[in-house]
């Protein structure tokens, strides 16, 4: 079978095509998945340029998507031909969270979903959402968990509240598009305003140039009448935290998601303790969560925002297009 593989030192030139074995028959307790897509993310980029450390061979991208080939003894869940969606944490399946590294992330401490197919344990997927093709559900695993955490499980998303989402990457759209589902005001930056007229489109409610306006938190406020937004979905790190914490009402709730504009620097905890504000890193969710997620998905019908898909052969491609930052939405591989 088809696959890529990373080889160190890690570098977009270092993603190569290998023939792989085909897998034989699942065990007992695991089935076998024909992988048909694939979707990009920051996590994914550190691995494959070295941000993040790894081992010589390792098959990258933790999100994989595809059909139910073989069931081993033991599985109730899945049959052949049920459409499934892989799991950033395998071995979360429920509760709060216990792992603070990536060792059983797939694509990162173990092998990932470059490749043609899969033989894992059952609990490593979900169902997908009804009605989704395999590029939507690819999209998923992280970036749309990510997002339904935050708000959702996290946060405890009400209608009227008001979200405050960065950027218009994977994760900001889903959570855009999630609180404007369930009742939410949307403020919506970037630096582009073809990308804000997009946002805009999506239902954005006020949307922020931040190049134009370097003080975009003033303009958050002045969109609140002087409040702060109740949560905000903070994808920049060091560099924007501090306009996140003012932009952020008093008792309101920042979820610190990524690390895109700097991973170290100062932040102004007085201003964070005088608003009494609640900043909770995370990552990702559980198996539990994600199948929560996907009854939301089916109640609610929304789709994913797909930028543009690539073969699986044009990996660097579709990574060196991540890198660029012109994307909205999500980019996705064919496999």
């Amino acid at each position: 079978m088809k696959a890529i593989t990373l080889r160190q030192p890690a570098g977009l030139d270092q993603l190569q095509r290998v023939e792989l074995a085909e897998p034989g028959e699942p065990g007992p307790g695991e089935i076998r998945v024909r992988i048909h897509a694939s979707s990009l993310n920051f996590h994914d980029l550190g691995v494959v340029t070295g941000r993040h450390r790894n081992v010589d061979g390792r098959i990258p991208m933790s999100d994989g998507a595809g059909v139910v080939e073989a069931v081993g003894d033991g599985v109730g869940e899945f049959a052949v031909g049920d459409a499934v969606v892989s799991t950033f944490f395998p071995t979360w399946l429920d509760g709060g969270p216990t792992l603070s590294n990536f060792a059983t992330v797939p694509g990162d401490g173990v092998d990932g979903y470059a490749r043609e197919r899969v033989i894992r344990p059952a609990h490593w997927f979900t169902h997908a959402p009804r009605g989704y093709s395999h590029h939507e559900a690819a999209t998923l695993t992280t970036a749309g968990l990510t997002a339904w955490r935050a708000l959702v499980v996290d946060a405890r998303l009400k209608a009227g509240d008001t979200v405050l989402v960065l950027g218009t990457g994977g994760v900001s759209i889903f959570a855009l598009q999630f609180a404007k589902r369930m009742g939410a005001t949307v403020i919506a930056t970037s630096s582009s305003d073809e990308k804000l007229e997009r946002v805009r489109a999506l239902g954005a409610d006020h949307t922020i140039n931040y190049r134009r306006d370097a003080d975009w938190a003033a303009k958050v406020l002045d969109c609140t009448n002087g409040r702060g937004v109740d949560q905000v979905i903070e994808v920049g790190g060091a560099d924007t935290l501090a306009q996140s914490i003012r932009s952020c009402r008093t008792g309101g709730h920042i979820a610190l998601i990524g690390v895109l504009a700097g991973i170290a620097g100062p932040v102004p905890t007085v201003e964070l303790m005088r608003r009494q504000q609640t900043l909770q890193g995370l990552i990702v969710g559980s198996r539990s969560q994600q199948r929560d997620m996907v009854r939301a998905l089916e109640a609610m019908g929304i789709k994913p925002v797909i930028d543009r898909t690539f073969p699986l052969d044009e990996i660097a491609d579709a990574f060196a297009h991540q890198a660029a930052g012109k994307h909205f939405g999500k980019l996705c591989l064919s496999i």
